[in-house]
């Protein structure tokens, strides 16, 4: 089965984690608005009895999948990526529901008052909530995955075996090195199993070609990983 990922085409934002599943299941799949245009898919958003409310979405076959976790939940079971028993999806799903509180977190450490208001309009907000982000909230989340790592009897975060929540953590790692760089710098001694895991998952074959390919849309300051100089110092 051929799949659809529709999602904006200039950046990595939430897509980004159902494209890493994707490219390490080798799964077939069309990346639908960097191909046929942004039109396409909002003609997809107002079509059917399910709309999803906003991408990233997922089109298998007859079904349309909306939201990142739900994807993954997905795309988990079908590919080896996820644990085979009901107890073990479940637990893997909450954990990728955490990752995304996490980005949410992300986002609002330059955008506190909201989206809808540049950054420029929001400057001073966006120093005092990436304070508390760094000091507060990025050892909480990082450190319960790390700890989760540290913990799991393997080289992943549950265990022996590679699940898309070990490909988002990855991206967490990433991101973050890309939007402070000079935060992640010091703080990287508190999360050493966190920091190889993101080492293996980047030697993987398939992410190592899809990391060096067109399809990996380069970090930039649109999407939710933005480098802003002034927060991160």
């Amino acid at each position: 089965m051929r799949y659809e990922l529709y999602y904006w085409p200039s950046i990595q934002g939430r897509g980004e984690y159902v494209r890493l599943a994707l490219e390490e299941a080798g799964a077939d799949y069309v990346d639908v608005a960097r191909q046929r245009g942004v039109p396409v898919m909002m003609r997809m958003m107002e079509e059917g009895a399910t709309p999803p409310f906003a991408p990233p979405f997922l089109k298998a076959g007859k079904l349309v999948i909306g939201q990142t976790s739900n994807i993954l939940f997905y795309l988990g079971a079908r590919h080896g990526l996820a644990p085979k028993s009901e107890g073990g999806r479940l637990w893997l799903h909450q954990l990728q529901l955490t990752v995304t509180d996490f980005v949410v977190e992300v986002h609002d450490s330059h955008h506190p008052l909201g989206p809808s208001l540049y950054y420029e309009d929001q400057k001073a907000e966006a120093k005092k909530r990436t304070r508390e982000f760094w000091k507060e909230r990025v050892p909480k989340y990082l450190g319960y995955f790390e700890d989760l790592t540290a913990k799991s009897g393997g080289s992943w975060v549950t265990g022996r075996k590679l699940t898309y929540v070990d490909l988002s953590l990855f991206q967490l790692v990433d991101g973050l090195r890309y939007a402070f760089p000079r935060h992640m710098k010091a703080f990287e001694p508190e999360i050493p199993k966190l920091c190889a895991l993101h080492h293996r998952i980047a030697a993987r074959p398939k992410i190592a070609a899809y990391l060096a390919s067109d399809r990996r849309i380069p970090f930039n300051e649109d999407g939710i990983f933005r480098h802003y100089k002034a927060l991160d110092v």
